[in-house]
C-alpha cells in the first residue's frame, strides 16, 4: 500500500522523539510495585511527559485492594495512583492506550542502573518493561496530534502503577477506560525479541487459602491436634493433580507452622491457576470449592478462601484478528515483519479484551529478559515501534472514516 505524505511526515516525527533519553531518565527513578514514594515520583515525572498532549489529566487513586498475611489476617493493600488522561472524548473514532509505569524491581534490589552492554544494548531495570513502551506511546501521541488526522482521533490514556502485581488497584479505571473504545493499544514489550506479538493469553487466578487447625503438644497428645500445615500441603496435591489441559496450576508457596514440638494450627497455601479459556475458568474456581470441601471435611479443618480471577482470558476472536492484520500490513509497509503468536503470560490486555475490545498488547520495543536483572532494550526498536504505533492509528482513523 505504501505510505501517504500525511502517514510519512507523522512516522518521521514519532521516530525522531527523544525516546532514548527519557528511558535513561525513566530507569533511574525505581518504581518498583510496592515503592509507593518512588511510583508518585514516577507519577509526577510522567505527567510532566504527557502534559504535552491535549486532554485531561487527572493521577487516579487505586480501588481498595485486601491481601492476607502470613498469620492469616486480611489487611488494606495500598497502590500508587494511576495517570489518566482523556483527550477529544466526542471524536468518532475512540481509542485506548495504556502502560504501566511499576517494574518488579523493589527499592532495595540490587539491580538500579542502566549500563551499556556490547553491539549497543541497553540493559537496565525496567527499559524494556515497560518505560521503554511507554515513551514509544508518547512519541506515537504526539506525532498523532501533529497530523491533520487527529481531530477525529479521540483517545484514553492509562498508565497504571500495579500491572506487575495484578492491576487489582486499578482494574475499575481500566475497565471504565475501555467502555466504548474501538481498539486498544497496549505497550508490553514486545513477545521475541524479533518484534513478534503476543496473541491469544490465557487467565490467570490467584488464590490463598487460609487453613486453621488445632493445635497439641507433638509428643503428647498429638492426635488430639489437627495439623494446618498437613492439610494445605493434602489441598496444593490435590490442587496440583486435578490440573488438565487447558488450565495449570501452580502452588506456589505455604506459610504457617511453629516449634516442632507443637501441632501448627495454621497455614497459608498460595496457589496460581491458568485458564486458557472462559469454560477453564469457570472450571478453576470449581477445583478450589471442591478441594477445600473435601480436604475440610477429611482433615477437620477451617479453610477460608480469598482470591479470584483477577486476568480474565484473552482469546483471539475475529475483531482480535482484524486488529493484528491492521498492524502487520502497518508493520510491512514500514519494512517491519510482523507475526504474533499465543503467550503463556497475562497483562492487562487480558483485562482489556474482557471488556469486549480488541486490543494488541505488545506494541512496546523489541527487548528480552524481563524481569531479571539482564532485562535489555534495543534501542532502535524505540523509533521503529514508534512508528508502528503511529501510522496503526492512523489507519484506525482512517478504517472509521
Amino acid at each position: 500500500m505504501g505510505l501517504s505524505t500525511t502517514e510519512l511526515a507523522a512516522v518521521e516525527q514519532a521516530a525522531a522523539e527523544p525516546m532514548l533519553d527519557q528511558v535513561l531518565a525513566w530507569a533511574a527513578i525505581n518504581s518498583g510495585s510496592r515503592n509507593l514514594s518512588g511510583l508518585g515520583r514516577m507519577a509526577q515525572v510522567l505527567g510532566e511527559a504527557f502534559a504535552a498532549l491535549p486532554g485531561e489529566m487527572t493521577m487516579a487513586e487505586a480501588a481498595a485492594v485486601e491481601a492476607v498475611d502470613p498469620s492469616g489476617r486480611r489487611f488494606a493493600l495500598e497502590h500508587g495512583r494511576n495517570l489518566h488522561l482523556t483527550g477529544r472524548p466526542h471524536a468518532p473514532l475512540q481509542l485506548l492506550f495504556t502502560g504501566h509505569m511499576d517494574t518488579v524491581y523493589a527499592a532495595d534490589h540490587d539491580f538500579q542502573q542502566t549500563r551499556w552492554l556490547e553491539d549497543g544494548i541497553l540493559n537496565g531495570p525496567g527499559v524494556a518493561d515497560m518505560k521503554g513502551g511507554i515513551a514509544v506511546m508518547l512519541a506515537a501521541l504526539k506525532a498523532v496530534e501533529a497530523s491533520a488526522a487527529a481531530g477525529a482521533i479521540g483517545y484514553e490514556v492509562v498508565i497504571n502503577s500495579d500491572e506487575e502485581v495484578g492491576s487489582l488497584g486499578s482494574a475499575a479505571l481500566i475497565a471504565q477506560a475501555a467502555r466504548g473504545k474501538r481498539a486498544a493499544l497496549t505497550y508490553e514489550p514486545s513477545a521475541l525479541p524479533d518484534g513478534t506479538l503476543a496473541g491469544a493469553r490465557p487467565g490467570s487466578a490467584n488464590f490463598s487459602l487460609v487453613v486453621r487447625g488445632r493445635s497439641a503438644h507433638a509428643g503428647r497428645n498429638p492426635e488430639d491436634g489437627r495439623n494446618a500445615i498437613l492439610a494445605a500441603a493434602d489441598l496444593a496435591l490435590r490442587l496440583e493433580q486435578a490440573g488438565r489441559d487447558g488450565l495449570s496450576v501452580n502452588p506456589a508457596r505455604i506459610d504457617g507452622g511453629g516449634p516442632t514440638n507443637v501441632v501448627p494450627d495454621l497455614a497459608v497455601l498460595r496457589v496460581n491457576l491458568r485458564p486458557k479459556d472462559s469454560e477453564r475458568a469457570a472450571e478453576a474456581r470449581r477445583m478450589i470449592d471442591e478441594a477445600v470441601a473435601a480436604v475440610a471435611a477429611e482433615r477437620e479443618v477451617a479453610i477460608e478462601v480469598h482470591g479470584g480471577l483477577g486476568r480474565p482470558p484473552k482469546p483471539m476472536t475475529p475483531a482480535m484478528e482484524r486488529l493484528f492484520e491492521l498492524v502487520s500490513a502497518a508493520g510491512s509497509d514500514l519494512g517491519q515483519a510482523i507475526g504474533w503468536q499465543a503467550s503463556g503470560g497475562v497483562c492487562d490486555g487480558n483485562n482489556i479484551a474482557a471488556c469486549g475490545v480488541p486490543v494488541v498488547d505488545t506494541m512496546g520495543v523489541r527487548g528480552g529478559k524481563i524481569h531479571s536483572r539482564d532485562e535489555y532494550l534495543i534501542p532502535g526498536s524505540l523509533a521503529e515501534r514508534a512508528a508502528l504505533s503511529t501510522l496503526t492509528i492512523l489507519r484506525l482513523a482512517e478504517a472509521r472514516a
